[in-house]
């Protein structure tokens, strides 16, 4: 078995192993993954935080010891706290990096970082502020930073950034938690989840307070949320139907 860190800022996890393949998610920087699979120009990963599998180009990313990755992987994420920055090579090249990535891995990839951390675990009160530092990033299929995002990566990344684990897709998110019988019942911080015509859960939101709703739509937003689903208040029709309401801490 091989293990690699992402020594780059945001690099796509494809369905396939092709540039042409549909983003399925992003390889922040300092993120650590298995390696199950190696092709030519691709291997097959994944993801230790939360087990997530894609294909990624062999350019981008280098590869480590068992040792380094159990090592990373025991401890609490130390993540960047500053919507951009900037890690320095040993020859003072300098590298961008985005909000949520992982900093443990620094003195393996020989970096150095001086900008805003989290390490520990912080109130569920905190999360509505996170999420409020997303708003108006664009919807991105796949996403996972401001700058194009989608609704489960919203939700995933406000959670990592307070110290709490969700996994990678809606579908998965709400098999997470306990589920609440009435909107009433939730509080800031518990998450919203949505079906189609099928019955299949393809989105998900962070409640607010007074019946509002952040969510990855468009762009990150913020909407009305009652017992229907979400009303668009631009739009003024209900958008989303609402399934489960989950408290996850």
């Amino acid at each position: 078995m091989q293990y690699g860190i992402c020594n780059l800022s945001i690099v796509p996890l494809r369905n396939e192993p092709s540039d042409a393949s549909e983003l399925v998610s992003q390889v922040l920087y300092g993120e650590i993954f298995k390696v199950i699979e190696q092709r030519k120009n691709w291997s097959k990963i994944r993801l230790a935080y939360d087990k997530y599998e894609g294909w990624l180009d062999n350019k981008q990313y280098v590869e480590i010891s068992v040792d380094h990755y159990d090592t990373i992987n025991a401890e609490q994420p130390k993540l960047s706290l500053d919507l951009v920055e900037f890690v320095e090579d040993k020859n003072q090249a300098l590298y961008p990096i985005t909000i949520g990535s992982m900093l443990n891995g620094l003195s393996l990839l020989n970096h150095k970082h001086d900008g805003n951390i989290v390490i520990t675990k912080l109130p569920k009160q905190h999360l509505i502020e996170t999420a409020f530092l997303y708003l108006n990033s664009p919807y991105l299929w796949g996403g996972k930073t401001p700058f194009g995002i989608d609704c489960s990566g919203f939700t995933q990344m406000v959670y990592k950034l307070n110290g709490y684990q969700l996994l990678r897709d809606a579908s998965q998110q709400a098999k997470q938690g306990e589920a609440l019988s009435f909107i009433e019942e939730s509080e800031p911080g518990d998450l919203a989840f949505f079906d189609n015509n099928e019955g299949v859960i393809t989105h998900v939101g962070i409640i607010m307070s007074d019946n509002y709703i952040i969510h990855a739509h468009g762009k990150v937003r913020i909407d009305r949320l009652d017992h229907s689903g979400i009303y668009n208040v631009d739009k003024k029709i209900h958008t989303h139907k609402l399934r489960v309401i989950k408290k996850i801490i």
